[in-house]
């Protein structure tokens, strides 16, 4: 890792250093790696120690230099450090700040374009086709799942190796303020957001509260760079300069600077669309995943693909070979049921996309929907307002499952009587789903990731055994 000393690390972090002693040699050495897991500790890697809600990371000190650790962040020092069997430790206050001036401090030394991905819905999966796009000329690096937190922006910014050409980096929040310290820590050169939703309400009060905490990316991004913004969604159209450059808008309706055309489902097979680049030329493609959402996602990484200069044919192949996530919209195929597997998050936007989804497959269609969270004092209304959605949908089997869920269940009653379902919680409901579930339906399986509905997958899908 490019001048990551010892030294280097204590300046960025404010730490001050422990235990030089006999350890001297190592001062001027470059960590290979920098990370809070004890076990993915590396030879001459760095370990920061946090303290956790299960586990404290400094009961674990001995063993990272045991393991030939080149020095360990803390925020305590090891009562018997001076026994020989500790290695150099930084003292910081705060090992999580410490971690993100680590990380804030690496960035600089990398060369690479930092592309940041946010936005309501959609981050992981725009993330991951344009990582896919860019990787066919750069060597690139892309956010793990959506590991996209002030815990998961750092980490990522500090897995990159030194030849890393490109960073694909998801960026997520709840909070106003966090987006400021995420994008001082990525500085992206670009930005593409994917849409303002109905998520995190709890905390940012409304959609407009949602676009000013998105577009705190904006803050410390690269004043050269662009941004690349949905121009169907009715509050990212509104922006008109960032940084006194115009966006860049793709989307749907209308002629945006890139939009498609003789958009084609292909059911739960994909999409196929005809994709209009701002330089004049147009791509005809099969994108192998699901739902209209996947369309918007082809154009950014389009967008991107212009932007990075790279070949037309690459970008086509980058959008044709794009896989998709399990948890999100990952479409997984038994002899008993296709299920959609979109249980990692859930917002109210996401709820209706992923039904719409589900509306493209042939035959019996079945909807499993669970609890919603950080929806702020509307939680009840959006709920059911989700309910009589999805009864209001062609769906033969819609099972809810989840306290908050009631009020879904109240709001598919509200329409129909017939093939709705309600259970507290995901032990009472997995219990009967097999009963109730018809065989060579295609399954809808979709909650916020703290209901548990992994285990729903795993049991429809014969992977629970």
């Amino acid at each position: 890792m490019k001048n990551m000393t010892i030294e280097a690390i204590a300046e960025a972090c404010n730490g001050t250093i422990h235990n030089i002693g006999k350890n001297e040699d190592k001062i001027t050495v470059c960590a290979t790696s920098v990370v809070i897991d004890s076990r993915k500790v590396t030879r001459d890697g760095i370990f920061i120690a946090t303290v956790g809600a299960r586990v404290d990371g400094h009961d674990f000190i001995r063993q990272i230099f045991e393991k030939g650790a080149l020095a360990a962040v803390c925020e305590k020092l090891p009562q018997d450090i001076d026994d020989g069997g500790y290695g150099v430790c930084i003292l910081v206050e705060d090992s999580f700040v410490a971690l993100k001036k680590i990380a804030a401090y690496y960035r600089q030394q990398l060369d690479c374009k930092v592309i940041g991905i946010t936005g309501s819905v959609g981050k992981t999966s725009t993330k991951e086709i344009i990582a896919s796009v860019v990787s066919k000329r750069y060597v690139t690096h892309k956010t793990q799942g959506n590991f996209n937190n002030e815990v998961g922006v750092p980490l990522t910014v500090l897995e990159c190796r030194e030849d890393t050409e490109a960073l694909v980096l998801e960026m997520g929040i709840n909070h106003f303020g966090e987006m400021d310290r995420l994008s001082k820590i990525g500085r992206p050169d670009v930005m593409v957001i994917t849409n303002i939703g109905e998520c995190h309400l709890e905390f940012l009060g409304d959609r407009d509260g949602v676009l000013r905490a998105k577009t705190e990316c904006f803050n410390n991004m690269n004043p050269d760079g662009l941004v690349f913004l949905n121009g169907d969604d009715d509050k990212l159209a509104k922006v008109a300069m960032v940084h006194g450059r115009k966006p860049v808008f793709f989307g749907l309706s209308g002629k945006k600077d890139y939009y498609a055309t003789d958009i084609e489902a292909q059911g739960l097979l994909g999409i196929k669309a005809t994709l209009h680049s701002q330089k004049g030329y147009e791509l005809a493609v099969t994108i192998p995943i699901p739902g209209m959402h996947m369309v918007y996602n082809a154009l950014s990484a389009l967008a991107i693909g212009d932007y990075l200069a790279i070949d037309r044919s690459l970008i086509a192949q980058g959008i044709e070979e794009v896989q998709a996530l399990g948890g999100r919209s990952n479409i997984i195929r038994t002899d008993k049921f296709t299920v959609i597997d979109d249980c990692y998050n859930a917002n109210p936007t996401s709820m209706e996309a992923a039904i719409k989804l589900l509306m493209r497959a042939d035959g019996l269609r079945v909807a499993i929907l669970g609890d919603m969270f950080e929806l702020g004092e509307d939680e009840a209304a959006l709920h059911e307002k989700v309910g009589r959605m999805a009864a209001s949908s062609d769906i033969d089997v819609i099972i809810f499952i989840g306290e908050l869920s009631l009020n879904m269940y109240n709001g598919a009653k509200s329409v129909r009587d017939d093939g709705v379902y309600y259970y507290k919680t995901v032990d009472e409901a997995l219990g009967e789903l097999k009963g109730i579930v018809p065989k060579q339906a295609s399954v809808l399986v979709k909650a916020s990731h703290s209901m548990g509905f992994d285990r729903i997958v795993g049991l429809l899908t014969g992977q629970d055994k």
